[in-house]
């Protein structure tokens, strides 16, 4: 059973273009100390959740009202059960957004192959030497590779995204990301904020300025079609 811990109605902002419901699965496979859902990541035996069956009878009684379903979290693919969740959403007539970090490459491509969802949005963390450093984890991080070079060559529409922070990102992480991405359609930047963090010491670290976030979008922007810093 997919553990849900949390379900936003209807939102107009996390699905470009659609009207949508966000679900937010529960555990994550990284822990990024800035992240703003510590609740949802550090899943515990006492967290709510919200059962299937109650996840699909809000989604039949929406159908017609709603376009799309965003599946975030946490980080949807750490859930083995994810291919037979989204087919499920999918025979409701709804289109599927899903948010990830890209680390679980099998599952993604997995995914992919069977044609169930409509748009992803991949977190790129840092660089790949980086990422340690910021998820404080070890993994094979050839899988985020693998992950972005699947997704840009699935044919469907995407978006790639850095939360950037001046602990992690300067002007030559800059480089070596847009590098990493090198031809994608869509990439984001957004700015860290500091009112809730997993790691508790995160809150005293500052924001990137408007300008040196333009700063920022400027050297990504050699690399990507489209480079926005979204707010």
């Amino acid at each position: 059973m997919i553990r849900i811990a949390g379900l936003q109605k209807m939102t107009l902002m996390d699905y470009p273009g659609k009207v949508g419901a966000a679900v937010f699965l529960a555990g994550c496979n990284f822990h990024c100390g800035f992240c703003h859902n510590p609740e949802i990541v550090e899943f515990k035996p006492d967290l709510p959740l919200i059962s299937e069956q109650e996840f699909f009878n809000f989604l039949q009684a929406r159908r017609g009202l709603l376009d799309g379903v965003v599946i975030s979290g946490g980080e949807p693919l750490i859930h083995p059960e994810l291919p037979e969740f989204l087919q499920k959403i999918k025979a409701l007539g709804y289109a599927i957004k899903l948010d990830t970090n890209g680390l679980n490459y099998a599952l993604l491509k997995q995914i992919l192959s069977q044609n169930i969802v409509d748009y992803i949005a991949m977190d790129i963390k840092a660089s790949l030497g980086n990422y340690t450093k910021v998820t404080n984890t070890r993994a094979d991080f050839d899988n985020i590779l693998a992950s972005i070079k699947a997704i840009m060559a699935s044919g469907i529409d995407y978006e790639f995204r850095t939360t950037v922070m001046p602990r992690f990102h300067d002007a030559q992480e800059m480089e070596k990301i847009g590098q990493m991405i090198s031809g994608a359609r869509k990439y984001y930047l957004q700015n860290f904020r500091n009112h809730k963090t997993l790691d508790p010491s995160f809150k005293e670290d500052n924001c990137f300025t408007e300008r040196e976030l333009e700063n920022l979008k400027q050297i990504a922007s050699q690399y990507v079609k489209q480079c926005e810093i979204r707010n």
